[in-house]
């Protein structure tokens, strides 16, 4: 079992903002901003685009709930997103909260949040999901 099934099945623990019986988001645990949340579909698949259409579009919808409950929470002009596929094998998108194209550089560093600040966070962005 991969790291991020491990997670949407709660056996690592981890900052869960939504989840259904086929999706899950949950904070990203290195975030580039404050509310930088990666949203997964609970099948393991490594690459997005083996995905079946209609799971991908079931996570397009998913994370568009998701993101609009971040905006809700987090001060940003708008979520910004990125499939990358390198760093965990397990098909996922990240939602960034964004005001300028660099907010999104995979490259810069990061933000430190607090176990108190990320559960604040993800207990409120949970609370606008709908």
């Amino acid at each position: 079992m991969r790291l991020f099934t491990k997670i949407a099945a709660g056996e690592i623990p981890s900052y869960k903002v939504a989840e259904n019986d086929e999706y899950s988001a949950f904070l990203d645990i290195n975030p580039l901003v404050k509310g930088h949340t990666l949203v997964i579909p609970r099948r393991e698949e490594d690459y997005i685009f083996d995905l079946a259409d209609q799971e991908l579009s079931g996570l397009m919808v998913f994370a568009k709930k998701v993101a609009r409950a971040i905006e809700q929470v987090v001060d940003c002009e708008r979520i910004g997103i990125s499939v990358i596929g390198l760093e965990v094998p397990h098909a996922h998108v990240h939602l960034i909260p964004i005001d300028h194209v660099s907010d999104m550089n995979f490259g810069k560093a990061r933000v430190q949040l607090s176990e108190s600040e990320f559960a604040d966070l993800a207990q409120k962005i949970a609370s606008k999901v709908e």
